[in-house]
């Protein structure tokens, strides 16, 4: 992460690299030689001319500020989060998909062989389960426009192992969207990730592409269509890959299925639905017989217990969702992945709130912090949270709270 202290031309060189251009492209956007960016970004050659520093910048899509090491306070889409640049990159590659694969491009682009393109998804999963968003930014930038190719024209595979690192890519940049607040772009993402699983051999990878669907569809406030989509394919799922006797990477899409049904039925306020789905999902876990990461669902009894309480947050139980979280072993909830466990801090955080404990629901929130920065510094609702929790504590928040108060901008 770019960082305050660094030298200016290390910060050049993050930003130019967070765009996505080499040396050379960002020398032809400022009208200067490659060697003239090179020594900037080493340090060599010192920038001491503010109308300098301002082209730079504004080729970079940036405030000069930001190259003087002012960087303005965080709030989502600053810092440690994509961008409205970046955003607006993964959009443009999103509508463009269908003729991306057709060369319209000034030049043909160079197909990138299956085995490296899979490498390439492999990072950008992990990169989005430490919360790492420019990271996963980058990758999905390049991605988006690199698989439609490979699809088209693969090299060391086939067209439909292309079509299924695709369905992933999709579901990467749905999920990533969905937690900045760009639920409409979400949505179409994650159909893209369904067209795109049609292509593939893989039916389970149409099966956790659904629950982007209907994550998408709860962030735009459509709960009981997220309901039905989430049951009606994990009936069609279980039934056709052998009930109980399914393999382990089926009962996970399924559980995970199951799961995103109970959240949908919590915010449709459908309590017994909601409870029904749980339960199923209790007995799926049971099944596997221990937390796993088949198909990057993190599926297994410790999740299912996570999603317990969340669902217990939405339907304003926080109470019983603070008692399930004091039941969760510590060991099995250190095990899942750093974005997992900070979406449960934060719905701890909400938890808190509802029952009126801020001192409580300031540690919640510092602790997903911790686990996983830009969960909290990037999502519109860890900031709204922070709003709550200062207001509550009547200008008096602990240290530790006011420290990531100011690092998220919420302080005036």
């Amino acid at each position: 992460m770019e960082s305050e202290t660094q030298p200016m031309g290390r910060r050049v060189a993050y930003w130019r690299q967070r765009r996505g251009m080499s040396q050379q492209v960002f020398a032809d956007r400022i009208g200067k030689s490659k060697s003239w960016v090179d020594k900037i970004e080493r340090g060599v050659r010192r920038l001491d001319k503010y109308s300098v520093i301002t082209e730079l910048a504004e080729a970079l899509s940036i405030d000069a500020g930001q190259l003087l090491g002012r960087e303005p306070k965080r709030r989502p889409g600053l810092g440690g989060c994509l961008d409205q640049v970046e955003v607006e990159s993964i959009r443009q590659s999103l509508e463009r998909y269908e003729r991306l694969g057709r060369f319209l491009e000034a030049a043909p682009i160079e197909p990138t062989p299956i085995p490296e393109l899979r490498g390439a998804v492999t990072y950008a999963w992990l990169a989005f389960e430490k919360g790492h968003y420019p990271v996963v930014a980058r990758s999905l930038i390049q991605l988006l426009r690199d698989t439609p190719v490979a699809e088209e024209n693969p090299i060391g595979g086939t067209s439909a192992d292309a079509a299924e690192l695709l369905t992933q890519v999709y579901q990467i940049a749905s999920t990533v969207l969905r937690k900045l607040g760009e639920a409409q772009l979400a949505w179409l993402a994650a159909d893209r990730a369904i067209s795109a699983a049609q292509r593939g051999n893989d039916p389970l990878l149409a099966g956790i592409a659904t629950t982007r669907v209907a994550n998408a569809l709860r962030a735009l406030g459509r709960y009981q269509a997220a309901l039905d989509l989430n049951v009606q394919v994990a009936h069609g799922l279980i039934s056709g890959t052998g009930g109980e006797s399914a393999g382990p990477e089926a009962i996970s899409v399924y559980g995970a299925l199951l799961l995103q049904g109970a959240m949908a039925a919590a915010l449709a306020g459908e309590s017994a639905t909601c409870s029904d789905l749980l339960d199923s999902a209790d007995r799926a876990a049971a099944i596997l017989g221990r937390d796993a990461n088949h198909y990057y669902t993190s599926f297994g009894p410790t999740n299912v217990l996570l999603h317990r309480a969340a669902a217990l947050v939405e339907l304003g139980e926080g109470a019983d969702a603070l008692a399930v979280h004091d039941g969760i072993d510590r060991a099995a909830l250190g095990d899942l992945v750093a974005e997992r466990r900070a979406h449960h801090y934060l719905d701890m955080a909400r938890a808190c709130i509802q029952v009126g404990d801020i001192e409580r629901a300031g540690r919640a929130l510092t602790a997903a912090e911790r686990t996983a920065p830009a969960e909290i510094r990037c999502r519109p609702i860890a900031v709204e949270l922070m709003d709550q929790i200062l207001h509550r504590a009547k200008g008096q928040p602990t240290p530790e709270v006011r420290r990531l108060a100011e690092q998220m901008g919420a302080l005036n």
